[in-house]
């Protein structure tokens, strides 16, 4: 009866200790309790999983999808000073293919039209570059030359492209502080335009 009763009497002393935040000391070995044993014998917690970017196995994450409007698209936009193309750039990707527009200065206000041919700016001559399908980029204000009136934008003005559905990129002017950007393609199909900055570029991206 007498160990019965100390046994009782350190239950409460311990959930005291505890619950101050104090320390208790460990029971003695000889007099551990089944509740003691039950935990100590008990599975230990499952942490939860790191997140998919720290694991070294992670599967990467999804590109952009392809583009799903075939929509024209029109910009308008008041800068300082004009922006300058300085080159395009292409290739393709998972479902489409992208046209980047490198730029310095600011973004200037755009559209992206469907058009039935191609044709040069100021003259209205037609560019001899064929497919299925063309789309305008006209950039307003922008230019691609210097002040001395050497081309900022080099080369052309037929770039070939032979993507997946981009055939050609073409130079179709440089007039009156608008840029011309004909993309043509082997069908129509959608696209969409994305800018971004830093440095600032105009994106195209067509689907396949």
């Amino acid at each position: 009866m007498k160990r019965t009763r100390v046994v009782l009497a350190l239950v409460p002393f311990a959930l005291s200790a505890a619950g101050c935040g104090g320390t208790v000391a460990p029971p003695d070995t000889a007099s551990t309790s089944a509740s003691t044993a039950a935990a100590t014998s008990a599975p230990a917690v499952t942490t939860a999983p790191a997140p998919p970017d720290s694991s070294p196995s992670a599967t990467p994450a999804a590109g952009p999808k392809p583009p799903t409007s075939t929509k024209e698209i029109e910009v308008e936009r008041a800068v300082d000073g004009t922006p300058t193309v300085t080159g395009v750039r292409f290739a393709e990707h998972d479902g489409f293919d992208r046209v980047v527009i490198d730029l310095k200065g600011d973004l200037p206000g755009y559209s992206v039209r469907w058009v039935s041919e191609l044709v040069q700016d100021g003259s209205g001559d037609p560019i001899d570059a064929k497919g299925g399908a063309y789309l305008q980029v006209s950039m307003n204000p922008a230019i691609a030359h210097s002040d001395s009136g050497s081309p900022t934008w080099v080369g052309g003005p037929i770039f070939q492209a032979d993507l997946g559905n981009v055939r050609n990129v073409v130079k179709t002017g440089d007039f009156e502080a608008v840029v011309g950007v004909g993309i043509v393609l082997d069908h129509r199909a959608a696209f969409r335009v994305t800018e971004q900055k830093s440095p600032n570029r105009l994106v195209v991206d067509v689907a396949h």
